[in-house]
């Protein structure tokens, strides 16, 4: 297949000579010329090439942001044949990596990252006791910006006067409400959750600006515990610095065995058994049926090639050659059988330098709610000016786990694909069953708890007497789940004579996909999506820039819609679900080559039209010699940025005190359209509106012994 132009970003800044700084490459090397040889006696020798690599990113505003060192070995064998086999092959791709950011920038990201934290709480002089519907007696309560965390006016002293007088002028019984007072699990102080080592969530993006935030620990989590959620979020610093070493043995980039079995007629099966990346996509960038293997993002967030950042896994193929028919002229089936334990996308984690969209820091903050309770800005009696900072205790909001599928034939991925020529047109219909690599939150309690006390258990409301069920929608309390998804979809290339290009094409409609939706009390709902690449390639000469030599143009334009979307409109906005019902990015490249092809300028665009936001990355690549390559670049960013949404404190999961105002009941639930960037403004903003902040200049280095 044709290698096309990968959507590679490589802000570097500032090399050094780091190779000293990963003690494993030597002896690394030296291994290589003594590999076993497990071949026959007719078989080839070992390929062996062995690369180290440094890669330095340095970021505007935090400085060093990438220090990575990495030695890759690539080995293959041909091992002959035997009766059954005409050929038996081995390929094996090793790759150790030490990023020293998080001891060189440790205030940024390594152990002494974060700091103490204030919180917005509203506008000052703003009042927002008449909303809470607080009786005679209770005193108003008034926006003061911002409060220390922990110092949120709404704390367990004050909520116990304040709620039992705003259910009785609510017109409640006094029996739900004296047990409320009596019961409420607002904190006074936070013992676990000391108010250091945090940021305020968004701080690198935006302001709060009257919508909601909390704090996010940030050191990793070897010397802070804190929002670290096991076996999804929960990295050390060593973890961190070296991903590969990890129990999953993820320095295995890839191992295993091709064979080749004849059919007769010229047909033949082609079988793949081992830890491998299987490739389905003809796109960049975009994966639109390239979702076999899962992603790792925090890598360098969207801007590696995705040749990288897939994670391999253990998957066998068994591949159908037939050859040219009286219709085709060639065709093929694929089977792949993902039989490894299930794997999501590494999102990166809260307090680390890569993260898409943003996540790893919303996961983190929202975990450590859970665990310790903590301050929330802007919480209470909220309106577009702002709320009253509010302070939660542990098991009330926030996230509590993450359901991660264990090993079982039902979790394993299945897909099959056949693919062929017709009339030099190259095309593929493609069917997958997977599990989402991407989290799904789903509220912990709308589909009804038995016998218990919400408000010590994580729930908003307290049952009333006789009462053994109930549901509590809008809660803002969370599981992670990974849901099952089905795609089916296709791919085509041909070539456009007429216009000296080539095409490509790619779409895949799938089924059993959650988002965020703030119109529902389960705060998510699922919905079928179509995704599609159109790209268009032509090499094309541009003589006032070389005469001798053409660039390469290319172009992209994905799309995604969601075929279920869910959009209201309420008094303060839009509610519902954040991720837009119709979207596309462009991108395009221009690359060009000069001495002897030996220095390589190019600049990749890219534009996320709905989020307005854009990304320039111009670099160049200078091949020294034969053996070393140098790579200066940058990534700059801009557009709109930040985005916001719905941020369901609207919905009144709290009732009276967290209703918005605006005059309905405080007792009423529903959305009224209240936004705020966080934490659904992500979704708006996309992964380039998230990153809007993060230019960086950069340089690689890169050497072949």
């Amino acid at each position: 297949m044709q290698k096309h132009h990968t959507f590679k970003l490589k802000p570097l800044a500032a090399a050094t000579g780091a190779a000293l700084m990963v003690g494993f490459g030597a002896g690394a090397v030296r291994a290589a010329d003594n590999l076993p040889d497990l071949g026959s006696s007719g078989g080839q020798p070992w390929r062996v090439d062995t690369f180290y690599e440094n890669d330095t990113h340095y970021r505007d505003d935090t400085g060093l942001s990438k220090f990575r060192n990495t030695v890759q070995i690539e080995a293959d064998k041909d091992l002959g044949g035997n009766s059954t086999f005409s050929s038996i092959k081995f390929r094996s791709k090793l790759r150790g990596t030490y990023d020293g950011v998080y001891s060189m920038n440790s205030d940024k990201y390594g152990k002494d990252a974060g700091g103490p934290i204030r919180l917005e709480n509203g506008r000052p002089g703003v009042d927002y006791g008449p909303n809470i519907g607080a009786p005679p007696g209770v005193p108003f309560l008034q926006g003061t910006a911002p409060v220390a965390h922990g110092s949120g006016p709404i704390n367990y002293t004050n909520a116990t006067g304040l709620l039992t007088g705003a259910y009785m002028a609510a017109g409640v019984p006094a029996g739900p409400a004296a047990g409320l007072a009596a019961t409420n699990n607002f904190a006074d102080a936070y013992p676990t959750n000391p108010n250091n080592g945090m940021i305020v969530l968004g701080k690198y993006l935006h302001n709060t600006n009257g919508g909601v935030a909390f704090g996010v620990p940030q050191a990793p989590c070897d010397y802070d515990k804190r929002g670290c959620i096991k076996d999804y979020m929960d990295a050390n610093s060593h973890e961190l610095a070296s991903p590969e070493f990890n129990d999953r043995l993820d320095f295995i980039r890839e191992a295993f065995f091709v064979a080749k079995m004849p059919a007769g007629e010229g047909r033949s099966w082609n079988f793949q058994l081992g830890k491998q990346q299987v490739v389905w996509g003809r796109t960049d960038l975009f994966r639109v049926l390239d979702v076999i293997n899962p992603v790792d993002y925090s890598r360098n967030n969207i801007y590696d090639e995705l040749q990288d950042i897939r994670i391999p896994m253990w998957i066998f193929t068994a591949e159908y050659r037939m050859g040219a028919t009286n219709t085709f002229d060639d065709t093929n089936i694929q089977l792949v059988w993902n039989f490894d334990k299930f794997r999501p996308n590494n999102l990166g984690q809260g307090g680390t330098p890569n993260q898409i969209l943003g996540a790893g820091d919303f996961f983190r903050g929202m975990k450590n709610l859970w665990d310790n309770g903590g301050t929330v800005a802007n919480f209470a009696g909220a309106d577009p000016t702002g709320g009253i900072a509010t302070n939660f205790g542990a098991h009330q909001i926030g996230i509590r786990k993450a359901h991660m599928p264990e090993w079982s034939l039902e979790n394993t991925q299945v897909g099959i694909k056949w693919e062929g020529v017709y009339q030099g047109t190259g095309f593929s219909l493609n069917a997958l069953t997977y599990r989402s690599q991407l989290p799904s939150l789903r509220n912990l309690y709308s589909k009804g708890v038995t016998n218990v006390n919400p408000f010590t258990s994580g729930g908003p409301f307290v049952l009333a007497p006789g009462q053994t069920t109930a549901t509590y929608p809008y809660n803002i309390a969370f599981d992670i789940y990974f849901p099952r998804i089905n795609l089916v979809g296709g791919s085509m290339d041909m070539q456009l004579d007429s216009i000296k290009s080539s095409l490509r094409v790619e779409t895949a409609l799938t089924k059993g996909e959650e988002f965020a939706n703030t119109a529902k009390p389960e705060l998510y709902s699922e919905s079928k999506v179509w995704r599609y690449v159109i790209g268009l390639d032509r090499p094309t000469f541009i003589p006032f820039l070389n005469e001798n030599r053409a660039f390469l143009l290319s172009a992209q334009l994905f799309g995604q819609h969601l075929l279920d979307h869910e959009e209201h409109r309420g008094p303060w906005g839009k509610y519902g679900m954040p991720d837009w019902e119709h979207n596309h990015i462009g991108t395009f490249l221009i690359k060009g080559w000069y001495m002897n092809d030996r220095v390589s300028p190019q600049i990749i665009m890219a534009r996320d039209f709905q989020a307005h936001s854009y990304v320039v990355a111009p670099s160049v690549e200078w091949l020294y010699s034969d053996n070393l390559k140098l790579t200066f670049g940058a990534n700059v960013k801009g557009g709109d940025g930040a985005r916001s949404w719905n941020d369901a404190r609207d919905g009144n999961p709290f009732p009276p005190y967290s209703g918005a105002q605006g005059g309905r009941n405080p007792m009423e639930q529903g959305m009224v359209g209240l936004t705020g960037y966080e934490p659904l403004g992500r979704f708006r903003a996309g992964p380039i509106g998230m990153a809007n902040k993060e230019d960086e200049v950069s340089i690689t280095v890169r050497y072949k012994f």
